[in-house]
């Protein structure tokens, strides 16, 4: 099954899943599941409240692996999930909920901060610009399939 990518896109598929994979084993090493931290960074990011399923679009997991980590963190008593409309769901971080953010999520958000800042801001720029132009050219080319 070779010759479908070029080089480059081989080097890029492979970095984005290495990526992926220090993320795992960040949740691993902090004790939690792949799914708690993902639900844990984003309401780092939105707050201590956020629908549910704009935790999953923003995390970029699938809905089913959300929820089953939020059920798995409520019954743990990290969050609390409130009827919202409709069928979606708000998950709010309660005060246990917000001492494990700290140990987890705000810890890897420190690392990735840390490690942006050590570039210099044209760097940060280019890079940026670069991910967003490939992010608009890929969804441009998805629609029209």
């Amino acid at each position: 099954m070779s010759g479908y990518f070029s080089r480059d896109m081989e080097r890029l598929n492979y970095l984005m899943s290495e990526i992926n994979e220090v993320y795992r084993d960040a949740a691993v090493k902090l004790g939690v599941s792949g799914g708690a931290m993902e639900i844990l960074y984003t309401l780092c990011v939105a707050g201590d409240r956020c629908p549910l399923s704009d935790v999953a679009r923003l995390s970029g997991s699938s809905r089913q692996t959300i929820h089953s980590a939020a059920r798995r963190l409520e019954r743990d008593g990290v969050v609390r999930l409130e009827a919202k409309n409709g069928r979606d769901k708000l998950i709010c971080l309660t005060e246990e909920g917000r001492a494990l953010t700290r140990k987890t999520a705000q810890r890897v958000i420190a690392i990735e901060n840390e490690i942006f800042d050590g570039w210099e801001k044209e760097e940060r720029e280019q890079y940026l610009r670069l991910l967003q132009k490939y992010l608009n050219d890929l969804k441009g080319r998805v629609v029209r399939l």
